[in-house]
């Protein structure tokens, strides 16, 4: 079991903190143990603690009008879980719902604490505006997703960013989460197949061509 200390070490948020720095940081940081299909986080819940995904596997969603679940993003381990929109502010407010997907475990910081004794004086202040980046980002790539793509250019940048995902998900679930029919993955799959874009082993995705695949999700956005 590592302690506290050595699992800010390994994150690369922390890594540019000297030790004095680090002994603050342990201060006021926990660690927590938690099941798969746990709810971290309810849309627009407001938290003091900032959370990050060390073991484990998370996802965000939201809820529609209808009580439809839109698939947002998926959260991998060494990632932070919490979502800044202004760091200005001294309470986090979740944007979506985030379950954990698997048994994970989680590095938990006293929000305000941190605030005022590293952000407010410039300390970590460039990762946690490349985080806020990284999630404006993501939420431009839901939104071509949802409102721009078609279904081979949904799959083609599944398949161009997250391969390994891909390969872990049932076909059933990765059509739920792109929003198409089943057979419609399939006849994606086949076309994509068919022009030597990808291969099919034993059921898992290989990619022949990146660029190709990049290409078509591109030239959506282009259109």
């Amino acid at each position: 079991m590592y302690s506290i200390k050595e699992v800010l070490k390994s994150q690369i948020f922390f890594q540019s903190l000297n030790e004095l720095e680090l002994e603050k940081l342990v201060s006021i940081s926990t660690l927590h143990s938690y099941t798969k299909g746990y709810l971290l986080y309810y849309e627009q819940q407001k938290s003091s603690e900032l959370l990050f995904l060390l073991k484990g596997l998370a996802r965000a969603y939201k809820i529609d009008k209808h009580e439809n679940e839109i698939f947002l993003y998926y959260i991998y381990e060494n990632s932070m879980i919490s979502e800044i929109s202004d760091l200005e502010l001294t309470s986090l407010e979740s944007f979506s719902n985030i379950e954990l997907v698997e048994d994970s475990q989680i590095l938990s910081i006293n929000y305000k604490k941190f605030k005022e004794m590293f952000l407010d004086k410039h300390i970590l202040y460039k990762p946690f505006t490349n985080e806020i980046i990284k999630r404006s980002l993501q939420l431009h790539s839901l939104v071509n997703r949802e409102f721009i793509f078609d279904a081979v250019s949904k799959v083609s940048m599944m398949l161009h960013s997250d391969l390994e995902m891909f390969n872990r998900l049932k076909r059933h679930d990765i059509s739920l989460m792109l929003h198409i029919q089943p057979s419609t993955l399939s006849r994606v799959l086949n076309r994509l197949k068919r022009n030597d874009i990808i291969d099919i082993i034993h059921g898992k995705v290989m990619v022949l061509n990146l660029a190709a695949l990049e290409n078509i999700y591109k030239e959506s956005i282009d259109a």
